[in-house]
Protein backbone atom coordinates (compact mmCIF):
# COMPACT_ATOMS: atom_id res chain seq x y z
CA UNK A 1 0.00 0.00 0.00
CA UNK A 2 1.46 3.37 -1.07
CA UNK A 3 0.74 6.31 1.24
CA UNK A 4 2.87 8.81 -0.70
CA UNK A 5 1.40 11.65 -2.70
CA UNK A 6 1.67 11.37 -6.51
CA UNK A 7 4.91 12.78 -7.89
CA UNK A 8 3.13 15.79 -9.40
CA UNK A 9 1.61 16.68 -6.05
CA UNK A 10 4.94 16.29 -4.26
CA UNK A 11 6.58 18.68 -6.71
CA UNK A 12 3.76 21.21 -6.27
CA UNK A 13 4.05 20.90 -2.48
CA UNK A 14 7.75 21.74 -2.63
CA UNK A 15 7.06 24.79 -4.81
CA UNK A 16 4.27 25.97 -2.50
CA UNK A 17 6.43 25.48 0.59
CA UNK A 18 9.29 27.53 -0.80
CA UNK A 19 6.83 30.22 -1.88
CA UNK A 20 5.29 30.42 1.59
CA UNK A 21 8.68 30.75 3.27
CA UNK A 22 9.74 33.50 0.88
CA UNK A 23 6.50 35.44 0.37
CA UNK A 24 4.29 34.98 3.44
CA UNK A 25 6.52 34.26 6.46
CA UNK A 26 5.00 33.91 9.91
CA UNK A 27 6.25 37.32 10.99
CA UNK A 28 4.22 38.98 8.23
CA UNK A 29 1.21 36.80 8.98
CA UNK A 30 1.27 38.09 12.58
CA UNK A 31 1.27 41.67 11.34
CA UNK A 32 -1.60 41.07 8.92
CA UNK A 33 -3.73 39.21 11.45
CA UNK A 34 -3.25 41.85 14.14
CA UNK A 35 -4.64 44.61 11.91
CA UNK A 36 -8.26 43.71 12.55
CA UNK A 37 -9.72 46.76 10.81
CA UNK A 38 -8.07 46.22 7.44
CA UNK A 39 -8.55 43.33 5.04
CA UNK A 40 -5.14 42.10 3.80
CA UNK A 41 -5.48 42.91 0.11
CA UNK A 42 -1.71 42.54 -0.23
CA UNK A 43 -2.03 38.87 0.69
CA UNK A 44 -4.80 38.34 -1.86
CA UNK A 45 -2.59 39.97 -4.49
CA UNK A 46 0.28 37.64 -3.66
CA UNK A 47 -2.01 34.65 -4.20
CA UNK A 48 -3.00 36.17 -7.52
CA UNK A 49 0.59 36.67 -8.64
CA UNK A 50 1.40 33.06 -7.73
CA UNK A 51 -1.60 31.76 -9.70
CA UNK A 52 -3.09 30.06 -6.63
CA UNK A 53 -6.64 31.26 -7.30
CA UNK A 54 -6.57 29.07 -10.40
CA UNK A 55 -5.71 25.83 -8.59
CA UNK A 56 -8.61 23.43 -9.03
CA UNK A 57 -10.01 25.37 -12.02
CA UNK A 58 -9.69 23.69 -15.42
CA UNK A 59 -7.26 25.24 -17.87
CA UNK A 60 -10.06 25.80 -20.38
CA UNK A 61 -11.51 28.35 -17.93
CA UNK A 62 -8.20 30.07 -17.29
CA UNK A 63 -7.17 28.00 -14.27
CA UNK A 64 -4.10 26.00 -13.32
CA UNK A 65 -5.90 22.67 -13.25
CA UNK A 66 -5.30 20.22 -10.44
CA UNK A 67 -7.56 17.88 -8.51
CA UNK A 68 -8.86 17.91 -4.93
CA UNK A 69 -5.57 16.50 -3.64
CA UNK A 70 -3.68 19.38 -5.25
CA UNK A 71 -6.09 21.84 -3.67
CA UNK A 72 -5.52 20.27 -0.25
CA UNK A 73 -1.75 20.33 -0.64
CA UNK A 74 -1.93 24.08 -1.19
CA UNK A 75 -4.32 24.58 1.75
CA UNK A 76 -1.88 22.80 4.06
CA UNK A 77 1.17 24.72 2.94
CA UNK A 78 -0.57 28.10 3.22
CA UNK A 79 -1.87 27.41 6.73
CA UNK A 80 1.58 26.41 8.03
CA UNK A 81 2.45 30.10 8.06
CA UNK A 82 -0.85 31.91 7.68
CA UNK A 83 -3.06 29.86 9.98
CA UNK A 84 -6.66 31.00 9.56
CA UNK A 85 -5.66 33.71 7.09
CA UNK A 86 -5.33 30.91 4.53
CA UNK A 87 -9.14 31.08 4.37
CA UNK A 88 -8.68 34.24 2.30
CA UNK A 89 -7.71 31.89 -0.50
CA UNK A 90 -9.99 29.04 0.61
CA UNK A 91 -13.31 30.87 0.73
CA UNK A 92 -13.26 31.91 -2.90
CA UNK A 93 -11.82 28.54 -3.88
CA UNK A 94 -14.85 26.85 -2.30
CA UNK A 95 -17.62 29.39 -2.84
CA UNK A 96 -16.52 30.25 -6.33
CA UNK A 97 -14.38 27.75 -8.18
CA UNK A 98 -15.66 24.56 -6.53
CA UNK A 99 -19.33 25.57 -6.40
CA UNK A 100 -19.59 27.01 -9.89
CA UNK A 101 -17.14 24.45 -11.23
CA UNK A 102 -19.32 21.58 -10.01
CA UNK A 103 -22.91 22.72 -10.51
CA UNK A 104 -22.72 25.92 -12.53
CA UNK A 105 -24.00 26.07 -16.09
CA UNK A 106 -21.53 26.28 -18.94
CA UNK A 107 -22.39 29.98 -19.32
CA UNK A 108 -21.74 30.58 -15.61
CA UNK A 109 -18.43 28.75 -15.75
CA UNK A 110 -17.21 30.73 -18.75
CA UNK A 111 -18.29 34.01 -17.17
CA UNK A 112 -17.05 33.58 -13.61
CA UNK A 113 -14.28 30.97 -13.43
CA UNK A 114 -11.77 33.04 -15.44
CA UNK A 115 -12.46 36.00 -13.14
CA UNK A 116 -11.79 33.83 -10.08
CA UNK A 117 -8.67 32.24 -11.55
CA UNK A 118 -7.22 35.65 -12.39
CA UNK A 119 -7.87 37.00 -8.89
CA UNK A 120 -10.42 39.53 -10.11
CA UNK A 121 -13.35 38.10 -8.15
CA UNK A 122 -13.63 37.51 -4.41
CA UNK A 123 -16.50 35.40 -3.11
CA UNK A 124 -18.03 34.81 0.32
CA UNK A 125 -20.40 32.20 1.74
CA UNK A 126 -23.72 33.38 3.18
CA UNK A 127 -25.45 30.30 4.60
CA UNK A 128 -25.61 30.62 8.40
CA UNK A 129 -28.62 32.33 9.97
CA UNK A 130 -28.53 34.26 13.28
CA UNK A 131 -31.23 32.01 14.74
CA UNK A 132 -29.91 28.78 13.26
CA UNK A 133 -26.19 28.19 13.69
CA UNK A 134 -25.54 24.52 13.01
CA UNK A 135 -29.29 24.00 12.55
CA UNK A 136 -29.00 25.49 9.08
CA UNK A 137 -32.22 24.02 7.71
CA UNK A 138 -34.35 24.48 10.80
CA UNK A 139 -33.13 28.03 11.30
CA UNK A 140 -33.52 29.13 7.69
CA UNK A 141 -35.49 32.40 7.65
CA UNK A 142 -34.06 34.00 4.52
CA UNK A 143 -36.54 33.88 1.65
CA UNK A 144 -36.59 34.70 -2.04
CA UNK A 145 -39.60 35.44 -4.23
CA UNK A 146 -39.79 35.40 -8.00
CA UNK A 147 -39.85 38.80 -9.68
CA UNK A 148 -39.49 39.90 -13.28
CA UNK A 149 -36.10 38.80 -14.59
CA UNK A 150 -34.96 37.24 -11.35
CA UNK A 151 -35.49 36.95 -7.62
CA UNK A 152 -35.85 39.28 -4.62
CA UNK A 153 -33.99 37.92 -1.57
CA UNK A 154 -34.66 39.05 2.00
CA UNK A 155 -33.23 37.89 5.31
CA UNK A 156 -30.23 37.85 7.64
CA UNK A 157 -26.96 35.97 7.48
CA UNK A 158 -24.11 35.86 9.98
CA UNK A 159 -20.46 34.79 10.16
CA UNK A 160 -19.94 35.38 6.46
CA UNK A 161 -16.15 35.66 6.22
CA UNK A 162 -14.80 38.38 3.91
CA UNK A 163 -18.31 39.41 2.84
CA UNK A 164 -17.40 43.09 3.28
CA UNK A 165 -14.89 42.89 0.40
CA UNK A 166 -16.63 40.23 -1.70
CA UNK A 167 -17.69 40.73 -5.30
CA UNK A 168 -20.21 37.88 -5.02
CA UNK A 169 -22.08 36.16 -2.20
CA UNK A 170 -23.09 32.50 -2.36
CA UNK A 171 -26.49 32.84 -0.67
CA UNK A 172 -28.83 30.06 0.42
CA UNK A 173 -32.51 31.03 0.80
CA UNK A 174 -35.92 29.40 0.97
CA UNK A 175 -37.98 29.72 -2.19
CA UNK A 176 -40.80 27.31 -1.30
CA UNK A 177 -42.35 27.18 2.19
CA UNK A 178 -44.95 24.53 1.34
CA UNK A 179 -42.56 21.59 1.33
CA UNK A 180 -42.83 18.51 3.54
CA UNK A 181 -39.15 18.36 4.55
CA UNK A 182 -36.81 21.19 5.61
CA UNK A 183 -34.13 20.36 3.04
CA UNK A 184 -36.61 20.91 0.21
CA UNK A 185 -37.52 24.27 -1.33
CA UNK A 186 -34.08 25.90 -1.04
CA UNK A 187 -32.25 27.78 -3.79
CA UNK A 188 -28.64 28.96 -4.25
CA UNK A 189 -28.03 32.51 -5.46
CA UNK A 190 -24.82 34.08 -6.79
CA UNK A 191 -25.60 37.55 -5.46
CA UNK A 192 -23.94 40.88 -6.17
CA UNK A 193 -23.52 42.44 -2.69
CA UNK A 194 -22.82 45.90 -4.07
CA UNK A 195 -26.43 47.06 -4.07
CA UNK A 196 -28.37 49.26 -1.66
CA UNK A 197 -30.57 46.32 -0.65
CA UNK A 198 -27.58 44.58 0.98
CA UNK A 199 -26.04 45.85 4.23
CA UNK A 200 -22.85 44.19 5.49
CA UNK A 201 -21.40 44.74 8.98
CA UNK A 202 -18.06 43.29 10.16
CA UNK A 203 -18.06 41.51 13.55
CA UNK A 204 -15.35 41.51 16.21
CA UNK A 205 -14.10 38.01 17.03
CA UNK A 206 -11.39 35.94 18.70
CA UNK A 207 -9.32 34.80 15.72
CA UNK A 208 -8.89 35.16 11.95
CA UNK A 209 -9.20 38.84 12.64
CA UNK A 210 -8.15 40.84 9.60
CA UNK A 211 -10.04 38.71 7.09
CA UNK A 212 -13.32 39.89 8.60
CA UNK A 213 -16.49 37.97 9.40
CA UNK A 214 -19.77 39.77 8.85
CA UNK A 215 -23.47 39.95 9.37
CA UNK A 216 -25.55 40.54 6.23
CA UNK A 217 -28.97 42.14 5.97
CA UNK A 218 -30.85 41.69 2.68
CA UNK A 219 -34.05 43.55 1.91
CA UNK A 220 -35.43 42.60 -1.50
CA UNK A 221 -31.91 42.18 -2.89
CA UNK A 222 -32.07 41.38 -6.59
CA UNK A 223 -30.49 38.32 -8.22
CA UNK A 224 -30.93 37.80 -11.95
CA UNK A 225 -32.22 34.48 -13.24
CA UNK A 226 -28.86 33.73 -14.84
CA UNK A 227 -27.22 33.94 -11.39
CA UNK A 228 -29.26 31.15 -9.85
CA UNK A 229 -26.93 28.20 -9.25
CA UNK A 230 -28.41 24.80 -9.94
CA UNK A 231 -32.14 24.09 -10.03
CA UNK A 232 -34.46 26.34 -7.98
CA UNK A 233 -35.83 24.59 -4.87
CA UNK A 234 -33.20 21.81 -5.20
CA UNK A 235 -30.17 23.51 -3.64
CA UNK A 236 -29.62 21.03 -0.83
CA UNK A 237 -29.06 18.16 -3.25
CA UNK A 238 -26.67 20.38 -5.19
CA UNK A 239 -24.70 21.42 -2.11
CA UNK A 240 -24.03 18.05 -0.53
CA UNK A 241 -21.00 17.05 -2.67
CA UNK A 242 -19.34 20.44 -2.14
CA UNK A 243 -19.81 20.29 1.64
CA UNK A 244 -17.50 17.27 1.68
CA UNK A 245 -14.91 19.36 -0.15
CA UNK A 246 -15.23 22.13 2.43
CA UNK A 247 -14.70 19.72 5.33
CA UNK A 248 -11.63 18.17 3.77
CA UNK A 249 -10.30 21.66 3.12
CA UNK A 250 -10.78 22.53 6.80
CA UNK A 251 -8.85 19.38 7.65
CA UNK A 252 -6.03 20.48 5.35
CA UNK A 253 -5.85 23.91 6.96
CA UNK A 254 -5.70 22.23 10.37
CA UNK A 255 -2.91 19.99 9.08
CA UNK A 256 -0.97 23.09 8.07
CA UNK A 257 -1.47 24.51 11.56
CA UNK A 258 -0.10 21.28 13.00
CA UNK A 259 2.97 21.68 10.78
CA UNK A 260 3.51 25.19 12.07
CA UNK A 261 2.96 24.23 15.70
CA UNK A 262 5.45 21.35 15.55
CA UNK A 263 7.98 23.49 13.71
CA UNK A 264 7.84 26.26 16.32
CA UNK A 265 7.71 23.90 19.30
CA UNK A 266 10.84 22.05 18.17
CA UNK A 267 12.76 25.27 17.50
CA UNK A 268 11.90 26.68 20.91
CA UNK A 269 12.62 23.42 22.75
CA UNK A 270 16.10 23.34 21.23
CA UNK A 271 16.92 27.01 21.86
CA UNK A 272 15.30 27.82 25.20
CA UNK A 273 17.36 26.94 28.26
CA UNK A 274 16.23 26.50 31.85
CA UNK A 275 18.02 24.99 34.84
CA UNK A 276 21.19 24.94 32.81
CA UNK A 277 20.02 22.91 29.83
CA UNK A 278 17.69 23.07 26.77
CA UNK A 279 14.06 22.51 27.77
CA UNK A 280 13.84 19.92 24.98
CA UNK A 281 15.83 17.67 27.29
CA UNK A 282 12.98 17.63 29.82
CA UNK A 283 10.76 14.58 29.60
CA UNK A 284 7.50 16.56 29.90
CA UNK A 285 8.43 18.73 26.91
CA UNK A 286 9.48 15.67 24.92
CA UNK A 287 6.10 14.03 25.61
CA UNK A 288 4.23 17.14 24.46
CA UNK A 289 6.22 17.26 21.23
CA UNK A 290 5.78 13.52 20.66
CA UNK A 291 2.02 13.98 21.07
CA UNK A 292 1.97 16.85 18.57
CA UNK A 293 3.95 14.82 16.02
CA UNK A 294 1.59 11.87 16.44
CA UNK A 295 -1.47 14.09 16.01
CA UNK A 296 0.09 15.51 12.84
CA UNK A 297 0.72 12.11 11.28
CA UNK A 298 -2.73 10.82 12.22
CA UNK A 299 -4.35 13.88 10.66
CA UNK A 300 -2.17 13.67 7.55
CA UNK A 301 -3.20 10.09 6.83
CA UNK A 302 -6.89 10.86 7.21
CA UNK A 303 -6.76 14.05 5.12
CA UNK A 304 -4.88 12.35 2.30
CA UNK A 305 -7.24 9.38 2.32
CA UNK A 306 -10.38 11.52 2.16
CA UNK A 307 -8.92 13.78 -0.54
CA UNK A 308 -7.90 10.74 -2.57
CA UNK A 309 -11.41 9.26 -2.35
CA UNK A 310 -12.95 12.53 -3.50
CA UNK A 311 -10.47 12.84 -6.37
CA UNK A 312 -11.38 9.31 -7.47
CA UNK A 313 -15.09 10.12 -7.39
CA UNK A 314 -15.70 7.74 -4.49
CA UNK A 315 -18.17 8.32 -1.66
CA UNK A 316 -16.27 10.20 1.05
CA UNK A 317 -19.05 11.60 3.24
CA UNK A 318 -18.03 9.58 6.30
CA UNK A 319 -14.34 10.31 5.84
CA UNK A 320 -14.84 14.05 5.26
CA UNK A 321 -16.75 14.27 8.54
CA UNK A 322 -14.03 12.34 10.35
CA UNK A 323 -11.36 14.59 8.83
CA UNK A 324 -13.07 17.76 9.96
CA UNK A 325 -13.56 16.46 13.51
CA UNK A 326 -10.17 14.85 14.06
CA UNK A 327 -8.13 17.57 12.35
CA UNK A 328 -9.75 20.49 14.18
CA UNK A 329 -9.43 18.85 17.58
CA UNK A 330 -5.84 17.80 16.95
CA UNK A 331 -4.83 21.24 15.69
CA UNK A 332 -6.41 23.06 18.62
CA UNK A 333 -5.00 20.64 21.20
CA UNK A 334 -1.54 20.81 19.60
CA UNK A 335 -1.60 24.62 19.62
CA UNK A 336 -2.56 24.54 23.29
CA UNK A 337 0.38 22.24 24.02
CA UNK A 338 2.54 24.58 21.98
CA UNK A 339 1.56 27.49 24.19
CA UNK A 340 2.49 25.38 27.23
CA UNK A 341 5.88 24.54 25.73
CA UNK A 342 6.64 28.19 25.04
CA UNK A 343 5.35 29.24 28.45
CA UNK A 344 4.86 32.99 28.72
CA UNK A 345 6.10 33.50 25.17
CA UNK A 346 3.35 31.18 23.94
CA UNK A 347 0.84 33.67 25.32
CA UNK A 348 2.64 36.58 23.69
CA UNK A 349 1.49 38.20 20.46
CA UNK A 350 5.15 38.14 19.43
CA UNK A 351 4.88 34.42 18.68
CA UNK A 352 2.50 32.35 16.56
CA UNK A 353 1.20 29.74 19.02
CA UNK A 354 -1.55 31.98 20.32
CA UNK A 355 -2.60 32.74 16.73
CA UNK A 356 -2.68 29.06 15.81
CA UNK A 357 -4.78 28.36 18.91
CA UNK A 358 -7.26 31.19 18.25
CA UNK A 359 -7.71 30.30 14.59
CA UNK A 360 -8.01 26.53 15.08
CA UNK A 361 -10.57 27.00 17.85
CA UNK A 362 -13.09 28.15 15.25
CA UNK A 363 -12.73 24.97 13.21
CA UNK A 364 -14.16 22.95 16.09
CA UNK A 365 -17.35 24.99 15.59
CA UNK A 366 -17.59 25.76 11.90
CA UNK A 367 -18.58 25.06 9.23
CA UNK A 368 -20.37 22.50 11.42
CA UNK A 369 -19.88 21.74 15.10
CA UNK A 370 -17.93 18.63 15.98
CA UNK A 371 -20.87 17.48 18.07
CA UNK A 372 -23.06 17.46 14.96
CA UNK A 373 -20.28 15.73 13.03
CA UNK A 374 -20.29 12.95 15.62
CA UNK A 375 -24.07 12.65 15.25
CA UNK A 376 -23.66 12.28 11.50
CA UNK A 377 -20.92 9.68 11.83
CA UNK A 378 -23.03 7.63 14.25
CA UNK A 379 -26.03 7.83 11.93
CA UNK A 380 -23.87 6.69 8.99
CA UNK A 381 -22.94 3.64 11.06
CA UNK A 382 -26.58 2.69 11.39
CA UNK A 383 -27.58 4.31 14.69
CA UNK A 384 -30.89 6.22 14.94
CA UNK A 385 -30.94 9.94 14.27
CA UNK A 386 -30.40 11.91 17.47
CA UNK A 387 -31.77 15.30 16.42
Amino acid sequence: MDFALPEEHEAFRDIARRWVDAEVPKSWARELEADEDNYPFALWDKFTEAGFHGVGIAEEYGGQGGDVQMQMVLARELARSLGGLAWIWGITSFAGSKSIGIYGTEEQKRKYLPQIASGNLKAAIAFTEPSGGTDLLGGMRSTARKVEGGWAVSGEKIWSSSAHVADRLLVLARTDSTVEKKHQGLTLFWMDPKQDAVKITPLAKLGMRSMGSCSIHMEEAFVADEDVLGTPDKAWYTLLPTLNNERIMVGSFCLGVLDGVLEDALDYAKERKAFGRPIGQFQAIQHYIADIATMLTTTELLVNYAAWKMSEGLDCGLESNMVKMVASENANKAADLGIQILGGMGYSAETDMQRYWRDSRLWRIGPITNEMVRNSIAETLGLPRSF
